[in-house]
């Protein structure tokens, strides 16, 4: 099996089993983001404890790449520091952002560097960075705020 082909089974069982998939309660900050170029959509809780992040559940909609991003996503934050979250944000982003020629530090981002390949294919980059805008977004929205209140996003660019 070749490398490509393992990243895109990782993909896959990531968006047939997406982890942490469904609204949970408690929570300090909801986000709603949409990808308008493609209609990918996604609602996204953050329960921080102190400044460790102890929960993020969400409900999407959209396509295989959105949906397993949030998945590998959810997966890396939860029980991890904020800024060590903040920073893998940028880490993935820088990745999303090479068209391909990044080598993603495995040891941190973990399954997530499998999407090293859509980076190659721009309109997919906005797919895969659904999640972690959404996430990065909430985190913001819960250190600044007292009461859950959702807010309602439109993701143009990353």
């Amino acid at each position: 099996m070749s490398v490509e082909q393992m990243y895109q089974e990782i993909i896959l069982d990531h968006y047939r089993e997406k982890l942490n998939s469904g609204l949970r309660e408690p929570f300090q900050a909801e986000v709603h983001h949409v990808n308008p170029s493609c209609g990918d959509e996604i609602t996204l809780r953050i329960d921080l404890e102190g400044n460790k992040i102890k929960d993020v559940s969400y409900h999407s909609e959209g396509c295989s790449i959105s949906q397993a991003s949030t998945s590998v996503m959810s997966e890396l934050l939860i029980e991890r520091e904020v800024a060590d979250a903040m920073a893998l944000h940028d880490e993935f982003l820088e990745m999303m952002q090479s068209q391909g020629k990044a080598e993603p530090d495995e040891d941190r981002l973990e399954d997530g560097i499998a999407f090293v390949g859509v980076s190659q294919f721009p309109a997919r980059v906005k797919c895969a960075m659904l999640g972690w805008s959404a996430v990065r977004d909430a985190i913001l929205r819960a250190q600044g705020a007292q009461d859950p209140q959702p807010t309602h996003d439109t993701t143009e660019e990353h």
